[in-house]
């Protein structure tokens, strides 16, 4: 079974930066679709940005897109997102997950239903 730990949330102002990581404990890691998704009180999780497990296909929400970036490092089983020009309505936990059985676009759309998360990490963007 997967873990997931997530780290690098924070108390960031208006238009400042933040960079996230995602530590995946599992052995297919290196092959699998990587992705973030963020969650607001009493929502449910919404997708972020997915990347293929070669780095070459990513995916964002329109909502991040220009100012968030997704990157992974298959040989210590991370994926980071970099988010520069925070907003307040950025403020959220943030999960990461993967999966060998889904590509950018399914892990996207589908990816809010696995089963296993991790704990997410806090984002707070002050005005």
């Amino acid at each position: 079974q997967v873990q997931l730990v997530e780290s690098g949330g924070g108390l960031v102002q208006a238009g400042g930066s933040l960079r996230l990581s995602c530590a995946a404990s599992t052995p297919t890691f290196s092959t699998s679709v990587a992705g973030w998704f963020r969650q607001y009180p009493g929502k449910q999780r919404d997708f972020v940005a997915t990347i293929s497990w070669s780095g070459a296909t990513i995916l964002y929400a329109d909502s991040v897109k220009g100012r968030f970036t997704i990157s992974r490092d298959n040989a210590n089983n991370t994926v980071y997102l970099t988010m520069t020009d925070l907003k307040p309505e950025d403020t959220a936990v943030y999960y990461c997950n993967t999966d060998p059985h889904k590509d950018t676009r399914s892990m996207a759309v589908m990816g809010r239903y696995l089963e296993v998360w991790g704990q997410g990490t806090l984002v707070t963007v002050s005005s």
